[in-house]
């Protein structure tokens, strides 16, 4: 029977939770996915609201069954420092050495650090190639104790540089060169370099957003309108004075064109330290990934920028595909999962670098349930031992007593065993119950949220809710910024001539409302509110329950 593993990536805006499957001879294949926008940039503060919806809300659309997790953060939450070590002496003193180029190297008191270290190989000189990387506990807590508030069990926590560093060298091999990754996520990008025993990594804040904020100022759009457009018509122009007969997208391939040269001066900038401080060789080719690498001309851009073959980055070039994913859904999507699939490979084993973070707190739980199996089978010994001492004295004169203080002994034993097996039961139970509860909270706080953005969507930025309830709410706004409000909309093809039809038309479309139940009713105080500035109408409307599959 081919054994799963769960692996989430937790991207800047975004988290992609993906189950992978293992056959007997270790081959991997992707059985099911889901991602999920993250509702605010997640630290340790919110990761309980924030996180642990997200996840729900692909439990609930994929029905992916929460068990043992792989977990990614980003490398803004991690240290990452490659050291050249020497290794002199034994092992104790060779990890002496570690520790002291971690104390360097990292600006945070060591106990307030978890950190793992992995040796890459040998370097030219004769001294190990070591890659250190470090996080503080407090951030690692609270991302696992969200993930474990949405009823995952985490087992691994790694980092996103290492993630794609595994999935490049388990996926497309290591033939030694210099090659360069780079994922253009939302907020940052992040690059990583990979050559032999080297490894380079940093995060650029020139990404995806950067994109939409320039595209929102070059049209005076609002960041909505321009992340729409940004994912619908936006191409990165190859440098001519007017490449495109429509002036709007020409001007926007001109942005991102803009904005992907400020990305290369800095793979640049990167590339150049890489050199001067590890002595590595130039790059030869490039994989680009990440939601923004599906941006069109991207690849023709950096080709010609760079000077080097440049491809799109296929995580699962190696990997059949199961039967329940969508394989169109999965070509658009597939640059989000690279580093699920990295971690897919760390968890079966088959990774080359097998970095864990798992902070204290859990790494001291699971030596603790390692120890029930032990104390079972010493309950076990001990009543085997009984009864042969038992045996060898039936045929002694006092073999009543012996018998009596034997069985006491073992009921003893049995009684303490069976206290401890019931508290942890109780304690398992009180827990899951917790879980529960929280679960169920997250899944009513995801639904107030999605409905309220259903609405916020409808009506844009342009109009208010005055009042809301009773299935009914009352929508007001300024006169001429309702007239902006439908004009913008009929600039995009709407038909709807007037605001409340256009906010109808939308709310009916929208997935969560009933459609059937949007309609503009009369108004409770219809003079309350209106004036020669202001106007004002009544809407109802109903929205879905989500049905006991989603709940559970």
């Amino acid at each position: 029977m081919a054994k799963k593993f769960l692996t989430l990536n937790i991207g800047a805006s975004e988290i992609a939770l993906a189950e992978y499957e293992v056959g007997s001879g270790g081959a991997l294949t992707l059985s099911n996915y889901g991602l999920a926008p993250l509702a605010a940039p997640l630290d340790a503060g919110n990761a309980d609201t924030i996180l642990s919806p997200a996840l729900l809300q692909i439990v609930r659309e994929k029905g992916i069954k929460p068990g043992r997790v792989a977990v990614s953060v980003s490398g803004q939450m991690a240290f990452l420092r490659p050291a050249a070590i020497a290794m002199a002496g034994s092992s104790e003193k060779f990890e002496q050495m570690v520790r002291y180029e971690i104390e360097q190297n990292i600006p945070f008191p060591l106990d307030e650090m978890v950190c793992d270290r992995q040796i890459l190989g040998d370097t030219e000189a004769g001294d190990k190639a070591v890659l250190i990387v470090a996080s503080k506990i407090e951030q690692i807590e609270a991302v696992t104790d969200a993930v474990a508030g949405a009823g995952f069990t985490p087992e691994v926590v790694d980092v996103a540089p290492v993630a794609l560093v595994n999935a490049l060298r388990g996926i497309v091999g290591d033939g030694g060169a210099c090659t360069v990754m780079l994922d253009i996520g939302a907020k940052t990008t992040t690059l990583v370099i990979s050559e032999g025993e080297k490894i380079y990594n940093r995060s650029i804040p020139v990404a995806g957003n950067t994109i939409t904020k320039d595209i929102a100022q070059s049209l005076g759009c609002t960041i909505e309108e321009a992340e729409q457009i940004k994912r619908e018509s936006a191409y990165v122009s190859m440098g001519g004075v007017t490449e495109d007969d429509d002036p709007t997208l020409d001007r926007i391939s001109k942005v991102c064109r803009a904005v992907l040269t400020r990305l290369h001066a800095e793979i640049s900038r990167s590339v150049n330290f890489y050199r001067s401080q590890q002595h590595g060789g130039a790059p030869v080719k490039l994989y680009i990934t990440g939601g923004t690498a599906l941006l069109p001309q991207i690849d023709t851009f950096f080709a010609d920028s760079l000077g080097i073959e440049v491809e799109f980055f296929n995580p699962f070039a190696s990997m059949a595909i199961g039967p329940q994913v969508d394989q169109e859904a999965l070509g658009a999507e597939a640059a989000m999962l690279s580093a699920t699939a990295g971690l897919a490979l760390h968890a079966a084993g088959a990774a080359p670098i097998a970095i864990n973070l798992l902070p204290p707190s859990l790494v001291e739980e699971r030596a603790e349930k390692k120890k029930i199996p032990v104390v079972a089978a010493a309950s076990v010994s001990l009543v085997a031992a009984a009864a042969c001492g038992l045996f060898a004295m039936y045929h002694s004169i006092d073999v009543v007593d012996a018998q009596d203080e034997a069985v006491a002994q073992v009921s003893s034993a049995a009684s303490k065993f069976d206290a401890a097996i019931k508290a942890a039961k109780e304690k398992v139970e009180a827990q899951a119950a917790k879980s529960g509860a929280l679960r169920d909270l997250m899944l009513r706080r995801q639904l107030a949220i999605a409905r309220l953005n259903a609405v916020r969507q409808a009506i844009g930025n342009d109009l208010w809710i005055e009042r809301w309830g009773e299935g009914r709410m009352t929508i007001r706004g300024w006169k001429d910024r309702s007239e902006t409000f439908v004009e913008r909309a009929k600039a995009k093809g709407a038909k709807e001539s007037t605001a409340q039809d256009l906010v109808i038309s939308r709310l009916k479309a929208n997935a969560i409302v009933v459609p059937e139940s949007v309609g503009e009713v009369e108004m409770k105080d219809p003079n309350v509110g209106r004036g020669d500035w202001v106007g004002q109408f009544s809407v109802k409307m109903e929205f879905k329950e989500p049905n006991s599959n989603e709940q559970k």
